[in-house]
């Protein structure tokens, strides 16, 4: 609220000295827990005269509409100006004194100020009339220059006095100007400076864990947090008894942090130290020994509530716990949170029997992909879905399964119901002490993850399971019944859950099917698939613009449509990424417009492949979308020669050719997801096509060699869009 403070006072500050023509240069704010201040610098003595218009009704307006501008105004009809028609009401304003209008525009700003929350207090609140503030308001003072400026807000009078730290100094000081006031409470222990209370409280919390041979786990959050929270900040470093180091880290430090404010410590090995830093807002006589032993105590009593929670939670069974989801509504349409792990449970086991998740990833040719395959693996080729044999396979599935039946457990433990933000982690820590698999223990720990972009995103095969598990049945569930996002809206974190997806599926480089999963798990409709599909689209495209690629780009690859293996459209997209800025490409992306420019205007262009409703049914594993092998086995460029009522010029014969070798080849190396290779294919077209169009007449006025000419463009345009949508791209 500090810093929003700051940035509101100033924006309402300059506004309002805008109205009156006076532009503000160097403005500083600052903020403490007890004032928020604003220094402006350069402000003239005195405003400028000002003129201002308003516009009123044309001359040839209704009498009714003139008399209603006047009676606005307070001008008569022949102090208005015509121009052009229309009447305009001009009036000259004087130049006023700058204290004039401070005196005005800060109390303005006071009754105006946009505190989350705020609060009436003494014997004028009974009126809702009075004023609000974040805090009973104790003073203003108000200079320009060092003379005060003089108003009153709700029975406080501005001034010149202020007040020192609340107990180091609880008298008033007496500000001279802009120039005294930073110093002058620095003399009475207030730091004005947020950011100098800041590094103060990092700077001497890293000393103080530092001379006590620990190192500071460091935590802007809190120091932001702390440096709001005090005038005259003081680490100091106090130690809890060892006996609590036997609860979990992340609950020590998060009962510390979140309860008491307070820093925590590792020692030599990384491991936590049973040690603190508090922030004291006061210099104390004792150097802070009664303040620490004071904290301590608080800590303590908060330390053993958090191992009272742990231990009583350890003695119930995670299974046991689970038990109690079947009284927990996920969703009044879509049931229990039981319910919910039940369905999690069996896709999680699914995509592991699936061989979809496996112990490795599946590997894609190309830059960046398929590295690590044997020198003998054809380019491109996946290997087989599920390379593990039988018996490990049917171990990890029933891994996946059992650790999305305990995934949920921990959200009604104790723990996790006194500190929410411990959900999975306290149910990896109950797993593995009671005796679960460590792979089972991992992926309840870790199945939320990724929840937020920077998170770290999950790579054993279990907890990929178990956490794509989970995400895609929150999403295919909500779809189902219609609740997805719109617009701004999305209560259920459904963009964050299919970024999360899309993370973990490119970070395995896994070949996922949605289609199939939403058909045969979830008995998705067509309609409710297609908007999935699209949302896909939308939030990899999001995901893809962030990491640097070009949107263009992305939407050429997309526009093929019939697409749901990311891993492959990825592929796609980089590829393309690399090929369009060579020479080769930028060329080849020339033709094709120039192509696809005269077919535009002389031919209709050829059907889109389908997208949304029914995308990727019926393709075969290594089938690119859109693409279909050739119905006549003639090559193309034999068949057209054969058909051809004329003579084909050298330059129509050369690109006959070159498609019937380019062809083939792109089809092959897509075929294989070698999509460089299709690319390089491709540009084996580029010189024949600027041939064509150097030499070539198109729109001939023989009909028969106007429309091969055509029909052979419209090759060109195919095999490319094979590749991708080359309209789509910029440039």
């Amino acid at each position: 609220m500090q810093a929003k403070a700051r940035d509101d006072l100033s924006k309402l500050f300059t506004a309002e000295l805008a109205k009156a023509g006076i532009a503000t240069s160097a403005i500083v704010t600052y903020a403490t827990p007890r004032r928020l201040t604003l220094i402006a610098r350069d402000l003239p003595l005195e405003t400028a005269a000002v003129s201002e218009e308003t516009k009123g009704p044309k001359t040839s307006a209704p009498p009714q509409a003139l008399e209603g501008f006047l009676r606005k105004t307070g001008l008569t009809r022949e102090q208005l100006v015509d121009r052009n028609g229309t009447l305009f009401a001009v009036t000259e304003k004087p130049g006023r004194a700058t204290a004039a209008v401070l005196a005005e525009a800060i109390p303005a700003i006071v009754r105006a100020f946009p505190w989350p929350k705020s609060m009436r207090w003494g014997d004028a609140s009974a009126s809702t009339e009075s004023l609000r503030w974040v805090r009973p308001l104790q003073g203003i003072v108000a200079l320009l220059g060092e003379e005060i400026v003089p108003f009153e807000i709700a029975g406080i009078a501005s001034g010149a006095a202020t007040l020192g730290h609340r107990f180091h100094h609880p008298y008033q000081i007496t500000i001279g100007g802009a120039h005294d006031y930073v110093e002058k409470l620095r003399a009475c222990h207030v730091i004005v400076d947020h950011d100098e209370r800041a590094t103060l409280i990092r700077d001497h919390a890293r000393e103080a864990a530092m001379q006590a041979g620990l190192e500071l786990i460091e935590d802007e959050g809190l120091v932001a947090e702390n440096a709001g929270l005090t005038e005259w900040p003081i680490p100091l470093l106090g130690q809890f008894d060892p006996a609590f180091l036997d609860v979990p880290p992340e609950v020590i430090q998060l009962t510390a942090r979140v309860n008491q404010k307070y820093f925590v410590c590792r020692d030599a090995d990384g491991k936590l130290a049973n040690a603190f830093v508090c922030t004291a807002n006061i210099a104390a006589h004792d150097g802070g020994a009664k303040i620490v032993e004071g904290n301590r105590k608080v800590l303590a009593a908060r330390l053993s509530d958090a191992k009272f929670f742990y231990d009583t939670d350890l003695k119930v069974p995670l299974e046991e716990q689970a038990e109690k989801l079947s009284k927990i509504v996920f969703h009044e349409k879509l049931g229990t949170l039981a319910d919910k792990v039940d369905r999690v449970a069996k896709l999680a086991r699914w995509l592991v029997e699936e061989g979809i998740v496996t112990s490795a990833p599946s590997p894609l040719w190309g830059e960046g992909w398929g590295e690590g395959l044997p020198s003998s693996a054809t380019p491109g080729t996946a290997p087989h879905p599920n390379p593990l044999p039988a018996g490990e396979r049917e171990q990890l599935a029933t891994h996946a399964e059992r650790a999305a039946r305990l995934a949920k457990a921990d959200l009604v433990t104790g723990m996790v119901g006194e500190f929410p933000e411990l959900q999975g982690l306290m149910g990896g820590y109950y797993a593995a002490a009671q005796g679960e698999h460590p792979a089972v223990a991992t992926a309840i720990r870790d199945h939320y993850k990724p929840v937020g972009q920077g998170d770290d995103v999950p790579t054993d095969p279990v907890t990929v399971a178990v956490s794509l598990a989970d995400k895609l049945d929150t999403l295919f569930s909500f779809f189902s019944v219609g609740l997805y996002p719109t617009g701004s809206k999305d209560p259920f974190a459904l963009r964050r859950a299919m970024l999360g997806v899309i993370a973990t599926i490119l970070k395995s480089k896994l070949r996922f099917p949605f289609t199939k999963i939403a058909r045969t798990q979830y008995n998705l409709p067509d309609r409710p698939l297609a908007w999935f599909l699209d949302f896909l689209d939308e939030r990899l495209k999001v995901q893809q613009r962030e990491a640097g690629v070009r949107h263009d780009l992305i939407d050429a690859v997309f526009a093929l449509g019939g697409e749901d293996d990311l891993v492959r459209l990825l592929a796609r997209v980089h590829a393309l990424q690399a090929f369009v800025i060579t020479e080769d490409g930028a060329n080849l992306l020339a033709g094709y417009k120039r192509a696809a420019n005269i077919l535009k205007k002389e031919a209709p262009s050829a059907p889109s492949p389908p997208r949304g409703e029914g995308r990727g049914e019926g393709l075969p594993s290594s089938a690119a979308p859109g693409t279909a092998p050739h119905p006549d086995p003639l090559p193309a460029g034999e068949r057209e020669q054969e058909t051809l009522s004329y003579t084909p010029e050298p330059a129509e014969t050369a690109l006959m050719t070159a498609l019937d070798s380019a062809e083939p080849r792109a089809t092959a190396a897509i075929a294989r997801e070698d999509f460089a290779a299709a690319m390089a294919a491709l540009a084996s077209l580029r010189a024949p096509i600027d041939a064509f169009f150097d030499s070539v007449i198109v729109n001939d006025s023989d009909p028969a060699k106007r429309s091969a000419r055509l029909a052979l463009l419209e090759r060109v345009r195919a095999a490319v869009h094979n590749v991708a949508d080359f309209s789509k791209i910029e440039g």
